[in-house]
């Protein structure tokens, strides 16, 4: 807070888990970026309500911009995806972020509010933190041979930062964007090109059975979606030009362009 104070911004600190503490934000905000996460348990998202709560009461802001995830799809057995497929949340955290589209959709549809859901799939980035394979690769975490492997969906944290400005200002509404770069990718195919650029050794490939046997349920939650996503909607509506494309330019810290449009 001293630091945004510092910059001439007045914070208003409040607690997602607590309502009452939200109070503050009705008729303050006009604009929002809520990229916060669900708990950890249930299949609902009460932050996410509590915050639409707090900010209807009085004087709704003109746009709100939500940062969900690519799991609401579930798995696609690897085939391309643009935002009209079905949602089919696979896991619980999935279940939970589409509770949260769900009451920020019915919201935006009272028509006071511009609502703008990102469906976001991983992010990385050099200078984030886990924002590269480097932790799994250095403890020589497996991944799947080819036959069972599956495609995986990137976006580098300065292009999703870019296209959260952007749906600010762009987007249509109660229409979801994908915020995925271009590349079109296996996940054990990243792993090995991650393994390269950062000087690495590639990790094992192991089968599914084994998989089962020797990795936590999160990765294997990872390991058992397979989809591939359209981005030109982004493209398209929200003008935006990826200063990063694909993995390898992130990896690597190269930008091809700069960005935003006009």
């Amino acid at each position: 807070m001293p630091e945004l104070q510092a910059l001439g911004i007045t914070p208003l600190l409040g607690n997602l888990d607590q309502a009452h503490s939200l109070a503050r934000l009705a008729g303050v905000a006009q604009h929002v970026v809520h990229m916060a996460p669900p708990p950890l348990q249930g299949v609902s998202d009460p932050r996410t309500q509590a915050l639409v709560q707090a900010l209807a009461k009085r004087s709704p802001p003109s746009t709100l911009v939500y940062g969900s995830t690519s799991g609401v799809y579930g798995d696609c057995q690897g085939e391309w995806i643009d935002e009209t497929q079905r949602l089919l949340p696979q896991t619980l955290r999935a279940q939970r972020r589409v509770d949260a589209e769900s009451w920020l959709h019915a919201w935006g549809a009272r028509g006071q509010t511009r609502v703008q859901v990102l469906r976001i799939p991983g992010i990385y980035a050099l200078d984030r933190e886990g924002g590269t394979p480097r932790e799994r690769l250095t403890k020589g975490t497996p991944v799947l041979h080819a036959i069972e492997d599956v495609f995986t969906n990137h976006v580098h944290a300065d292009d999703l930062a870019q296209a959260t400005v952007l749906a600010m200002w762009r987007g249509q509404g109660l229409r979801p964007v994908h915020v995925s770069d271009d590349s079109d990718m296996r996940m054990a195919d990243y792993m090995d090109l991650a393994a390269d650029l950062l000087g690495l050794p590639r990790p094992p490939r192991i089968s599914w059975a084994q998989a089962q046997q020797q990795l936590p349920a999160m990765t294997l939650s990872f390991m058992g979606e397979s989809r591939r996503m359209r981005n030109q909607r982004m493209k398209q509506e929200l003008r935006l030009r990826l200063r990063y494309p694909t993995v390898r330019e992130g990896l690597l810290g190269t930008p091809v362009e700069q960005g935003m449009t006009g």
